[in-house]
């Protein structure tokens, strides 16, 4: 019983499997999997491509960018510079570990970027780029990986721009477009060398131009940037912005940034500005800049409503160089400057740009907003000339050609700083005086306090560094011949027991310091 009921059992099971067999079995020749038909696949390959470059380049001009990197990237040098670092050796430097490094000349290596604006080896750059290189320590690296020396040919702190060359001939040298016709809005790229890294290319558009952003430090500056939010960095200056054209339109010379590296802001020096001070150099050996004879400041929305202009724009004249260019010419004292060769002049930073473009000893248009009515005038522009400064001293009793221990001690003028226009008096008040030119007219100095005497009666009187001096004994003194007077005067009067300064501090205010003399 037992027996049949086991066999029974198994029976069922076995029915039961294969009737599942059979139903899997139809299952699957009803679903087939696909793979199980492949014999062969091919990938498919192709050199033509869909659309063209032509085609593109007809849709946007951000499709040109492939053939304008390919352009100018070989007019885009690698500059490397040697520079001499001086570091004090003190407690706080040790260099025993090092026995050479005890006796020769300690460097530091920067690095930059240039533009090949001849077939014969000059190259365009920026002033801070090559600034300060030991005699041969300027290292110029082509596209193609050749090597050359740079010599310095002439450099403008003004506009931070240098010219240098390399003993090399067929080179290819850049296209300098006209920056006078950039706007707003424009596709452009930079070439350069940020952080070493070789021939990098980027892109943007110009973001605005005219830009005066105070990076430049010299006190005859002129800045007048196109700024771009292509990606410039450490290394990019004095490569090239470029349009879609493949034309130089500028010379990457800043960026702004809290971090030191592109955060959206690059500045470059306008190519026409750009090249008219590299002709000056390569042509004189220095740039020539013209001179209207003008003190000017912008013109804001309250000026305007007082003279009565039709909207914000033009550039006031505030003071006249006696004789000079524009005092020659019938310009007056509140003149409105609106434009200069037919070009709007709407900032300060924009007319000394367009004077800087002219050559000395030409004519510039201007129009003229005067009396409710504009007219026009023509100004015959002279020569900026930085004036030969004279060191002046106080109650001297050497003679000029003995210098005492004391006056060794005192710092000399340098001739550099004399060309961008300082001067450096030294003084018997236990202070000396520093002067900056005004860049409106380089025979006037803004004069401030420098190196003063911790032991002096100046500096127990309130004196202290960096104040500027607005009178001396209650008379304005700008220029060094009053300064000279001044000095000479003092020496020869025994009588006078004290100088009063007023000085202007950081902050504004205006003090007054007596300064007793010592006889």
């Amino acid at each position: 019983m037992n027996t049949n009921r086991r066999l029974t059992y198994l029976l069922i099971l076995l029915i039961g499997l294969s009737i599942g067999f059979v139903w899997n079995s139809y299952l699957d020749r009803n679903i087939g999997h696909s793979f199980a038909e492949v014999e062969y696949t091919s990938i498919s390959k192709s050199d033509s491509v869909f659309i063209d470059d032509e085609f593109l380049e007809n849709i946007s001009e951000r499709f040109l960018f492939k053939k304008v990197a390919n352009s100018v990237t070989s007019s885009v040098v690698y500059i490397e510079t040697l520079i001499p670092v001086d570091v004090p050796d003190d407690e706080n430097h040790d260099f025993s570990d090092d026995f050479w490094n005890r006796f020769l000349p300690r460097s530091a290596r920067s690095v930059g970027s240039g533009v090949i604006i001849s077939q014969d080896g000059y190259i365009l750059t920026n002033h801070h780029v090559i600034e300060g290189a030991r005699e041969q320590g300027i290292e110029v690296v082509l596209h193609d990986k050749r090597q050359f020396q740079a010599r310095i040919i002439g450099s403008d702190p003004t506009t931070d721009l240098a010219v240098i060359k390399i003993p090399a001939n067929n080179l290819p040298a850049a296209i300098m477009g006209n920056s006078d016709q950039v706007q707003v809005g424009e596709w452009v790229m930079a070439v350069g060398n940020p952080f070493r890294l070789r021939a990098t290319v980027t892109a943007g558009i110009i973001s605005a131009l005219g830009r005066d952003v105070q990076i430049i430090d010299d006190r005859m500056r002129i800045e007048s940037f196109i700024q771009t939010d292509a990606a410039i960095n450490k290394g990019n200056s004095g490569g090239a912005l470029v349009n879609t054209s493949a034309q130089i339109i500028g010379i990457n010379t800043a960026i702004a940034s809290q971090s030191g590296s592109y955060q959206g802001y690059g500045f470059a020096v306008p190519s026409n500005l750009a090249t008219k001070v590299a002709s000056d150099i390569i042509q004189y050996g220095r740039v020539r800049r013209a001179l209207m004879g003008v003190q000017i400041q912008s013109v804001d929305y309250e000026r305007a409503l007082e003279l009565e202009l039709p909207s914000v724009v033009g550039v006031e004249i505030i003071s006249l160089t006696p004789n000079g260019p524009a005092d020659l010419a019938g310009l007056k004292k509140g003149d409105i400057v609106l434009e200069v060769n037919g070009f709007p002049v709407n900032a300060s930073n924009a007319l000394q740009e367009r004077i800087a473009l002219l050559r000395p000893n030409t004519e510039a248009q201007l129009t003229i907003w005067r009396d409710n009515s504009s007219f026009k005038s023509s100004v015959i522009l002279e020569e900026l000339v930085i004036p030969e400064i004279s060191i002046a001293q106080s109650a001297s009793e050497s003679s000029p050609n003995e210098p005492t221990q004391e006056d060794e001690g005192r710092p000399k003028p340098d001739q550099n700083d004399l060309s961008r226009g300082r001067l450096w008096i030294s003084t018997d008040l236990g202070f000396d005086i520093v002067g900056l030119a005004k860049p409106e007219n380089p025979s006037l100095f803004d004069l401030y306090v420098q190196d003063v005497d911790s032991a002096s009666n100046a500096f127990k009187r309130g004196l202290r560094n960096e104040v500027q001096i607005i009178r001396i004994d209650g008379d304005l003194v700008h220029s060094t011949q009053e300064l000279q007077s001044y000095f000479n005067g003092l020496a020869a009067n025994k009588n006078k027991i004290s100088v009063q300064l007023e000085v202007r501090r950081e902050d504004k205010s205006l003090h007054h310091i007596y300064i007793p003399l010592d006889k």
